[in-house]
């Protein structure tokens, strides 16, 4: 993979970035998201931040070998501190990372957001943390996609700036508003591959000298509400 051939899971948060846009990668790797996003014109400016220097310094590099260090300005900072007033951002990515993490990442950025630039994340893990943080924010879902690649499964989520309150249920913010209503085989692989997990836990629970009886109930419960998922969208 490089600047040119992105992986499909980057090639998913790209789609969603718009034409003509000034961008901030955060956790950019080796800057292959914005050296795409400049080259094929959906960005005119991007910064690509990195919290560490080995990382940095290999966005640096393939940064110059595209030819683009007019247009991506690699920066050495923690989460959105890369950004500055002047960079004038309108959408931010964040890619590769937990949900925890960009939730946090968000929160602790919040003066960054100031002129409410969209954000197209894409969590590895615990999505829900990353809707909750949009929800609670007044960032609306606009696109959610699911998609596997290499043996793993992944979540993009592009969300803008809501003039109102964003209200999701508890069920669409563990399962996704969009991704419960367009359940792809991604989907339904992640879930049932959930509810084996949780069904091989319950049985070790039922082994124990003093089965955890709350435990299991919570378990037998969440088991109850993926398979109520899966199974509205094929009915």
């Amino acid at each position: 993979m490089d600047g040119n051939n992105l992986s499909q899971r980057l090639k998913t948060v790209a789609k969603y970035v718009k034409n003509n846009r000034r961008v901030a990668d955060i956790g950019s790797d080796h800057g292959y998201l914005p050296i795409y996003l400049v080259s094929v014109e959906k960005a005119s400016f991007a910064i690509a931040g990195e919290v560490a220097m080995g990382p940095l310094s290999n966005a640096e590099h393939e940064i110059k070998l595209a030819g683009l260090s007019n247009q991506i300005m690699p920066r050495l900072a923690d989460g959105l501190a890369a950004i500055k007033p002047t960079d004038e951002i309108d959408t931010i990515t964040i890619a590769g990372m937990g949900g925890a993490l960009i939730a946090k990442i968000l929160e602790q950025g919040k003066a960054k957001l100031a002129h409410f630039p969209e954000l197209i994340l894409q969590p590895n893990v615990d999505e829900e943390d990353v809707r909750r943080w949009l929800v609670d924010n007044h960032y609306q879902i606009m696109h959610e996609e699911i998609l596997k690649e290499d043996q793993h499964i992944y979540e993009v989520i592009d969300a803008v700036k809501a003039d109102q309150p964003v209200h999701y249920s508890a069920v669409e913010l563990r399962f996704g508003p969009f991704l419960i209503n367009n359940q792809n085989a991604a989907f339904v692989e992640k879930w049932n591959d959930k509810i084996t997990r949780l069904q091989s836990a319950l049985h070790q629970m039922q082994s124990a000298k003093v089965p955890p009886v709350a435990r299991m109930q919570r378990l037998n419960a969440e088991i109850e509400q993926i398979q109520g998922v899966l199974k509205n969208a094929r009915n």
